[in-house]
């Protein structure tokens, strides 16, 4: 599956095109572990059990991610977003970084979290930025999320990445549970907790990926629209 996206270095900018054979979904990755038992504790009030070692890792079908989608369709009203980081590994040397949302249906996640993960896509910029810009600075980057609820938009999340598990440490995971070559992956991060104390279902997300040593930004925005047009 090929994917055309646009490689914004220090100094240019070019076309990006990547050939994505698998990817895949983490979660559970923050460094703090009670950081972890947040998130966790978010999903049990909503009788979402939590796993029984963490990190963790789920497969997902590949033609679910949406790259630059402006908007998505899903199944369930209860449905939110997770802001991510998404690696893209084309070799060993080249590494891309894009931002990404890992949306997830929470009805159907407090029964069967793998299936949870193919029912609503994956979404994800077409800007991607080279791992080896930000490899001296990576913990400094941010994360920012908004929910827009019944025209209002509030903050949902926001935290510096030095809070989830960096490159690396996730792709030491990854190959820890899946023999071979990352080539051609597409590897999303894992989230943060979010700031309202559970799950907020809001009908447009707006995200961010900043980069306050270098003075850039990646951006995200999508509307969504329950499956909610057939009367019965």
């Amino acid at each position: 599956m090929q994917i055309d996206l646009s490689l914004e270095r220090k100094d240019n900018t070019r076309a990006l095109k990547f050939e994505m054979r698998r990817m895949v979904n983490a979660g559970y990755t923050g460094r703090n572990q009670e950081e972890v038992r947040r998130h966790i504790d978010e999903l049990a009030v909503k009788g979402i059990p939590g796993p029984e070692k963490t990190p963790t890792l789920y497969p997902v079908i590949p033609q679910q991610l949406l790259p630059g989608a402006e908007g998505i369709e899903v199944y369930s009203k209860e449905t939110c977003c997770e802001i991510e980081y998404v690696l893209l590994v084309e070799s060993r040397d080249n590494i891309y970084i894009g931002l990404g949302s890992d949306h997830t249906d929470r009805k159907l996640e407090e029964t069967d979290i793998p299936r949870a993960k193919q029912i609503c896509p994956n979404i994800m910029t077409t800007t991607v930025w080279p791992l080896e810009e930000l490899a001296d600075h990576w913990d400094a980057l941010i994360f920012r999320c908004w929910q827009t609820v019944d025209g209002e938009e509030a903050l949902y999340q926001e935290g510096p990445l030095e809070l989830i598990m960096n490159p690396d440490q996730l792709m030491d995971f990854v190959r820890s549970a899946i023999p071979g070559s990352l080539e051609g992956y597409a590897i999303f991060s894992g989230t943060i907790g979010n700031l309202a104390g559970g799950f907020v279902y809001g009908a447009r997300v707006s995200m961010e990926l900043e980069d306050p040593v270098l003075g850039r930004r990646l951006s995200l925005a999508y509307d969504i629209k329950p499956l909610d047009y057939i009367s019965v």
